[in-house]
């Protein structure tokens, strides 16, 4: 019975982080591609704006995920959180450097829309040092390796979370007016948008994950009461936010990617009842239902995907435009961004099986010959 338990704990989970893989791909193709007057004034851009907050589910399921892992040694959790830095600035290069290299310049209106000249150093080092959310994931397990190995209560994390939300919005633009210092600092406590994602506050829906992966597991892994108390935790989180953010909806949520407290908790609340109606609708599929394999499938690729999709949907602005796409072309463009996305991990994919098979070969055709 328990095996059984965690196995749908572990599908909702992938369900979970599935979903908002496909999520976050739209909401990017409206990002990039769609006219201002389309993301702010259509239906379509009022259903994605509110969808994209949704998407922040992958960062409480990948808190989730780290209790889950086997790879729990602080040595371990460092050498994965440097993986994802590097990845995170790999993406970078791919998305900006290398098509400028290749196309002679990003387009113009996208670099103007920063304040920016086209093919400057200034504008190549902004483009590079570009923080997004997989800078804020390896700073974040730096934080989470350290909380594990000094601590294996429940509580620290959350009362950790907890700090950081109601101390971000007065840390929010923080420097010490240093060169160099003053990015790390960007990428904690940015008010500006070269950090999408600072530390403060997004750490914190990651650090939530995380305590409640130990609770979970405190719970021995009853799923049901598990999700009962995800429901009311994520009500009473909700109707916190919302009393905050009424007293003053500026300070608290006047810009979603610098959230202040009530902006943080309310969204937080909302991802944990978005958990607990994930769980319901795991229970109604089989396991091998098309569309949960899919969502499966984008879960276990979740970070590959990430980089995927973004370097498609920049290098699609070279074809496409940037910010000067109606609705109806935008809706258009949304399985065109899928799947191809999906195509390319698939390729992907088989290279890599391809490439450590001829690896395997080439090693076990050595070791007869030295013998």
């Amino acid at each position: 019975m328990e095996t059984i338990q965690k196995k749908k704990r572990v599908l909702a989970i992938d369900f979970a982080r599935g979903t908002s893989v496909i999520l976050m791909m739209m909401v990017h193709t409206m990002l990039i591609y769609g006219t201002i007057a389309t993301q702010t004034h259509t239906v379509l851009g009022e259903i994605i704006l509110w969808l994209g907050r949704g998407t922040t589910i992958f960062l409480v399921s990948m808190g989730i995920s780290f209790v889950l892992s086997r790879r729990q040694s602080f040595l371990a959790v460092c050498k994965r959180a440097l993986y994802i830095l590097a990845v995170g600035y790999g993406m970078n290069i791919l998305k900006f450097l290398v098509p400028e290299f290749i196309f002679g310049g990003l387009p113009e209106a996208f670099v103007s829309a920063y304040g920016l000249q086209s093919g400057t150093l200034e504008t190549g080092i902004f483009f590079l040092l570009l923080g997004d959310i997989l800078q804020l994931a390896g700073i974040t397990l730096f934080i989470m390796g350290l909380i594990n190995h000094f601590s294996k209560s429940k509580y620290v994390p959350l009362i950790v979370a907890l700090v950081i939300i109601s101390v971000s919005k007065e840390l929010s633009g923080f420097r010490v007016g240093i060169a160099g210092l003053d990015y790390i600092c960007d990428l904690f406590f940015s008010n500006q948008f070269h950090v999408y994602f600072p530390v403060f506050p997004w750490s914190a829906f990651i650090l939530i994950g995380m305590f409640l992966g130990r609770w979970y597991k405190e719970l021995n892994e009853n799923q049901e009461l598990f999700f009962k108390r995800i429901l009311f935790v994520g009500l009473g989180f909700i109707a916190v936010g919302g009393i905050l953010n009424f007293t003053n909806p500026e300070y608290h949520f006047g810009d979603y990617y610098h959230l202040g407290p009530g902006g943080s908790i309310l969204i937080l609340g909302v991802n944990l009842v978005l958990y607990w109606l994930t769980n319901l609708i795991v229970n109604l599929f089989k396991e091998n239902n098309p569309v949960f394999n899919l969502l499966t499938f984008c879960s276990k690729h979740v970070t590959s995907l990430y980089v995927i999709q973004w370097v498609l949907i920049n290098w699609g602005m070279y074809v496409i435009g940037f910010w000067n796409q109606d609705q109806w072309m935008v809706l258009g463009l949304f399985p065109v961004v899928i799947a191809t996305s999906l195509s390319i991990q698939v390729v992907y994919n088989e290279l890599k099986i391809l490439w450590r098979t001829k690896w395997s070969n080439k090693n076990s055709n050595e070791l007869i010959v030295n013998n």
